[in-house]
């Protein structure tokens, strides 16, 4: 079933998170900006909330203190009770969940951008938890309209009982992953890019709060399968690489037989599924110690349908 939260009603309560991962820049600093001058994000109909998602991990501008931020959304992080003791990331999840949840709650914040950076050639990555989400699927339709080059969309689909991620604390949201840019740097490229994909998407927010509606379409999108490790020794050693015909090609087809690692030997591995994928997420740094390479994807055409324009429209 198509979710239609927000269909008849006027979101105002948007926020704009960035330092989910603290070494992640574009995002960091944007938040940083925005803060001292929140006048882009300023609209007719709303004005969104910037914030620091992790600033201890910002200030050290490392990934995370404790444990990943953006894996700490887990229900049974959210509803422990909190203690002294408890790990910096979890403490901060329970907050953020505080400000702009509660999660599955009316008082929840009805929409968050997370913004995000990596090291893989993603583009500018639209991050959405499933193809029912049909406000945020519009959004990315705008923005793929609006914004020039590829905005390839990636769908988490996780599980009900399996959320999280720091969107899911709000009624929808969008992760923005942008790449390739190495963590701790800040490139002036990407970081326009970003911000120009915030306005894009606080535009049509806007635009529907006045009472546009949008069109059922047909979209592409890629749904993960699962991820694919490096060739590794008995006793978990890496003992490759991937493969110069496979790096930087996040989204391209993958097709059985095609080289995917190399070994520090010089033999190459190959793919052995039986169905072409689409890699994403290839040779990301922060993954090697989650035993990722890239993941699998399948590449997918949706039906979205329409989306009605708010009965709350601004006059």
């Amino acid at each position: 079933m198509y979710s239609t939260a927000f269909v008849g009603h006027h979101l105002n309560r948007v926020a704009v998170m960035g330092g989910t991962h603290g070494n992640e820049l574009s995002g960091v600093y944007l938040v940083k900006h925005w803060l001292q001058d929140p006048s882009e994000l300023q609209r007719r109909t709303f004005t969104a909330t910037p914030f620091l998602a992790n600033p201890k991990a910002t200030e050290r501008c490392i990934r995370y203190v404790n444990q990943d931020l953006n894996r700490s959304f887990k229900k049974s992080f959210l509803t422990s009770k909190g203690t002294q003791d408890d790990l910096y990331e979890v403490r901060r999840a329970q907050e953020i969940n505080q400000l702009f949840g509660p999660r599955d709650s009316a008082d929840a914040f009805d929409f968050i951008f997370d913004l995000h950076n990596t090291t893989s050639n993603m583009a500018a990555c639209l991050i959405v938890d499933s193809e029912k989400s049909v406000f945020t699927m519009h959004m990315c339709h705008h923005i793929q309209k609006h914004i020039q080059g590829p905005c390839p969309i990636y769908l988490l689909g996780w599980p009900e009982q399996e959320k999280f991620a720091l969107l899911s604390v709000a009624k929808n949201g969008l992760g923005l992953e942008l790449g390739p840019q190495p963590h701790g740097v800040l490139r002036a490229d990407v970081l326009s890019h970003m911000k120009a994909l915030v306005a894009c998407g606080l535009d049509f927010i806007d635009l529907f709060n006045q009472g546009t509606s949008f069109p059922a379409f047909d979209t592409v999108a890629y749904k993960v399968i699962e991820p694919m490790d490096f060739p590794r020794s008995p006793d978990g050693e890496i003992l490759g690489f991937v493969h110069p015909q496979l790096q930087d090609k996040d989204f391209l087809p993958l097709k059985p037989g095609d080289p995917i690692f190399q070994l520090f030997s010089g033999e190459e591995i190959f793919y052995k599924g039986d169905a072409t994928i689409y890699p994403a997420f290839i040779n990301e740094a922060a993954y090697y110690k989650k035993g990722v390479a890239f993941f699998k994807l399948e590449k997918c055409t949706f039906s979205i349908p329409p989306l009605e324009a708010s009965a709350t429209s601004a006059p």
